[in-house]
């Protein structure tokens, strides 16, 4: 176990769009001290050291991985650079957090997950949305059974932009649905059908619709775009005794639970005459505590700890191989791939 009296040393590597996320986070955990923060861009480092003062400052990752006092790093570089530069990190015995998704193929997924194994580190990838109050309670719902037989989990991401030259809206957007479906539900995922669209980009995507077939008749519909003239983040997760609608956008009332249903009337030979069941809207109080910095705290204990986060490599591997078939699904014009 490391030594929980002293502040644990953490470098960042990349500064672009979500490394001061993690960064401003990371650095309100009393038992954090930003080591390093490195990045390509010169400009983007010029006025680090007024926010950051401690934090020495870098261009080049290998020397924030020489540095034997940092402990653990952060990863928030483009798509194609997080599996080298993970697996640098994990074989200079440092403890990694990435930023979603992990890495670009299950091949890379497992060849992090068996060094970080071989190593002694840990490994966690920043499926932010998996941490936050809103997801947790929906996690009791299910693990209490409070709602039934699972039907459906219904999602709509949506906004104007940020049209990305590095990622499509896929990898961007579903890829949070991705790790929240991956974490709220025990039913596996058998297959995958998708398309995408361009519009705007002649490499990447801006608008896609995804359906996962799961286990037990369960399915997953996940629409992502970046081309709405509303921001929308809203999901309807259905099921036979109660339904959920979890609003992203909402500051309060993240999360409704409705006493709604339809039953088949016994008294019928066909299933012609339900019986629809409408009770109460119940909206339970969620905690409120800014979701990135729940995921770092969990980092922190988990270097902590030694134990493994909620969203480990092996979440990471999942979602990869997910990513993975949507993509060959795409390709196929929507044709249903089957997850291996």
């Amino acid at each position: 176990m490391e030594n929980q009296n002293s502040k644990i040393k953490i470098a960042f590597i990349g500064y672009g769009y979500w490394g001061p996320n993690l960064a401003r986070n990371f650095f309100q955990l009393p038992e954090v001290e930003i080591s390093y923060i490195c990045d390509q861009n010169h400009e983007k480092l010029a006025h680090l050291n007024r926010i950051y003062p401690a934090a020495k400052l870098a261009t080049d990752y290998q020397e924030v991985l020489d540095d034997p006092e940092t402990k653990a790093v952060c990863i928030a570089t483009p798509l194609s650079t997080h599996f080298k530069i993970a697996k640098a990190a994990l074989l200079a015995q440092k403890d990694v957090l990435i930023e979603k998704p992990m890495v670009e193929n299950s091949k890379e997924a497992k060849e992090l997950i068996d060094l970080a194994k071989e190593k002694g580190r840990i490994l966690m990838v920043d499926h932010t949305f998996i941490y936050s109050g809103a997801v947790q309670k929906i996690k009791d719902l299910l693990d209490k059974d409070e709602l039934g037989k699972l039907y459906y989990y219904d999602s709509e991401r949506i906004n104007l932009g940020l049209i990305r030259s590095d990622a499509n809206v896929i990898s961007d957007l579903a890829v949070h649905d991705l790790s929240i479906i991956d974490y709220l539900f025990s039913q596996k995922p058998l297959a995958v059908s998708a398309l995408s669209f361009n519009h705007i980009s002649q490499n990447q995507s801006e608008t896609a619709s995804i359906n996962i077939r799961h286990e037990n008749d369960f399915i997953s519909f996940v629409r992502v775009s970046w081309l709405s003239p509303l921001k929308i983040r809203k999901t309807i997760i259905g099921a036979s005794k109660k339904m959920v609608l979890y609003n992203d956008v909402e500051s309060d009332e993240k999360i409704r639970i409705y006493d709604k249903g339809i039953d088949v009337n016994p008294s019928q030979v066909t299933p012609f005459a339900p019986l629809y069941r409408s009770g109460d809207i119940v909206i339970p109080k969620i905690d409120q505590t800014e979701t990135l910095k729940k995921a770092a705290q969990h980092f922190v204990d988990c270097v902590n700890l030694r134990k493994q986060p909620l969203s480990n490599g092996e979440a990471g591997l999942r979602v990869a191989k997910l990513l993975e078939a949507i993509s060959e699904s795409v390709k196929e014009k929507g044709r249903e791939i089957l997850i291996s």
